[in-house]
């Protein structure tokens, strides 16, 4: 009874939307094509009055026939999305300063903690009021950005509706969210056909009003669905994040790049997850698919994971995908507008997937050795409590922070002492973030707070060397191939020139640097950067038939004649290409580019 009651959610925002577009309000509200925009035509912006009327109606009519009854919980639900509903509608009408649209966030959000919706998974009051604002605020905003790409954010908000919907049917029966994520799931449903239509761009768009109220909507129903009860599961505790997975990790990777462009981040522009997915040649229809299946399949992990009612398999298997989603999330930051158009892969980055996978064993089992270096055997029943607690929130803040730091975007075969810095730098961060959060949120009891220590300074240790340790990795990798469809060369001068062409024969694919050849006393037989120096030019020939280069490169064509002559003479006489390698760093842009440039 209650389900039919919320269909008529579907109805009338389909119905509302319909008469928006036709009206003269819809047509003198519009969003005008802009550079940093996706769309290239005029259209209605006001689609968000059609949501809020379809979710009004389908909570209504539950509400009239007795289906659900009315609370304060329900009331500051509602009341929040008519508060974010109305900033947006006053910001798609006249443009309101980001300060504004924020405090009235802050203001829905104090109104639905206020009647009652509040994290009692937490034990700190006012840390559980913080967790709640935050949430409440960065889904709203979340949403808000997702709203990028014609029938995104919609397909997104039902999609998570309808696994709310499903739990508070089955699992953790709730009549309250069963209704409001009907409701807004079914609104959505009334509002697609007009915002993703087949061959043609969007008729209508939600708007600001739409997609804050979407996002504070389903922000609302993730904690009045998990978080409110003491005795919540793992399970029900990550229900929520997987669920909203897809519009979070947009925003996360949205934000870290703008802030490292110093741009803006409440700014528009065109470099969400959907749009990379675009560059890289999907069309927009099948970018929203996509997402949309890979939401499908996190709300499927997460029923799964509240089914099946093992707290351990829960958190590998929530760890395991959060990992996979770094991966997501490091390629598609790579990824530039590419315009052949071809789509290379996407989830399967092999490097960077190794390295996540990598570090999450290195995390693990760093914090598993520093905790027994502290406890007699394997601890205390409370001491294994808060191992179990931390070492999520721990993995959590490791992943967050190597982001930013670049951990995963070096070429690591060239690591050096800034890579180095930046790992016990994003280590450190993460641990204190691990340490602050557990001291807020749990007694220490006769838990060793001495394991935070030990763990920076072993987790660091291991993540740099395994980092490094590929530099060592793809040296060996590259004897055991062999000399075989190689071109071996030998470079002729081990100074600056010598060393810096050698950087980049190894960046090239096909070449095998096999010696230098140098007159320094110092350096002979000696190794720079792993390769040997074989002799001096007087040793040429020795070296030639030794070696067997395929290619000599001379990187000091200013040395004495005589030196060079010798060099060039025993190339001729082996049979040895010999080449003299010259680079010009002061060249006239006229000498280049013709006597026409400026």
């Amino acid at each position: 009874m209650t389900a039919a009651l919320a269909t008529f959610a579907l109805p009338a925002a389909a119905l509302a939307t319909w008469a928006l577009i036709r009206s003269p309000l819809g047509r003198r509200f519009v969003a005008e094509p802009r550079g940093d925009r996706w769309h290239e035509r005029q259209t209605p912006l006001l689609g968000g009055i059609g949501l809020f009327a379809g979710i009004v109606a389908g909570v209504g009519a539950a509400l009239a026939a007795d289906a659900l009854e009315p609370s304060r919980e329900l009331f500051g639900i509602l009341g929040g999305c008519a508060i974010v509903f109305a900033a947006g509608l006053a910001d798609d009408l006249r443009a309101l300063p980001p300060a504004a649209k924020l405090a009235s966030q802050v203001g829905a959000a104090a109104l639905v903690i206020a009647t009652g919706l509040q994290v009692q998974i937490v034990s700190n009051d006012v840390l559980a009021t913080a967790i709640a604002v935050l949430w409440l605020v960065g889904v709203t905003n979340a949403f808000n950005l997702l709203d990028n790409m014609d029938g995104l954010a919609a397909t997104m908000a039902a999609i998570a509706c309808g696994y709310f919907a499903i739990d508070a049917s089955t699992t953790h029966s709730n009549r309250l969210v069963l209704v409001v994520a009907l409701a807004v799931g079914l609104a959505c449903a009334g509002f697609l056909p007009f915002n993703l239509r087949s061959g043609k761009p969007a008729a209508i768009f939600m708007g600001d009003s739409g997609s804050q109220l979407l996002g504070f909507a389903l922000a609302a129903l993730g904690l009045s669905a998990s978080w409110k009860a003491a005795g919540t599961t793992v399970a029900a505790i990550f229900l929520p994040i997987l669920v909203l997975a897809v519009p979070l990790l947009d925003t996360t990777l949205v934000t870290i790049v703008r802030i490292l462009e110093g741009r803006p981040i409440y700014q528009g522009g065109r470099d969400h997850t959907s749009h990379r997915l675009v560059y890289r040649g999907l069309s927009e229809k099948r970018a929203v698919l996509l997402l949309g299946l890979i939401a499908v399949g996190l709300g499927g992990t997460s029923l799964a994971y509240n089914n099946i009612g093992s707290g351990a398999v829960t958190l590998v298997g929530v760890l395991l995908t959060f990992a996979l989603l770094v991966q997501f999330a490091t390629f598609l930051s790579d990824l530039e507008h590419a315009p052949d158009g071809r789509m290379a892969l996407v989830v399967v980055h092999a490097r960077r997937l190794a390295e996540v996978l990598v570090d999450f064993a290195i995390v693990g089992a760093a914090f598993f050795a520093s905790y027994l270096l502290f406890v007699h055997g394997s601890g205390s029943t409370y001491q294994k409590h808060i191992f179990v607690v931390t070492l999520p929130a721990l993995l959590a803040a490791r992943f967050a922070l190597f982001i930013p730091f670049g951990l995963y975007r070096g070429v690591w075969r060239y690591a050096g002492a800034r890579e180095a810095t930046a790992t016990i730098t994003a280590v450190g961060l993460s641990e204190l973030a691990a340490y602050v959060f557990i001291t807020a949120t749990q007694p220490w009891g006769d838990f060793p707070q001495s394991v935070f220590v030990v763990d920076w300074l072993l987790c660091a240790v291991l993540v740099g060397a395994s980092r490094l340790g590929e530099r060592a990795l793809f040296r060996a990798l590259t004897v055991l191939k062999g000399r075989e469809g190689q071109r071996r060369t030998l470079i002729v001068g081990a100074g600056r020139g010598g060393r810096s062409l050698l950087r980049e024969l190894r960046e090239t694919p096909g070449e095998h640097v096999v010696g230098f050849v140098d007159d320094d006393p110092r350096l002979r037989r000696r190794r720079l950067q792993g390769v040997p120096v074989l002799g001096s030019a007087d040793d040429i020939e020795r070296i030639l038939v030794s070696a067997h280069p395929d290619l000599v490169l001379v990187t000091i064509p200013d040395a004495p004649r005589e030196r060079l002559d010798f060099v060039v003479y025993g190339c001729a006489q082996a049979g040895v290409a010999c080449r003299f390698v010259r680079r010009h760093t002061d060249l006239d842009p006229r000498v280049v580019l013709g006597a026409t440039a400026e």
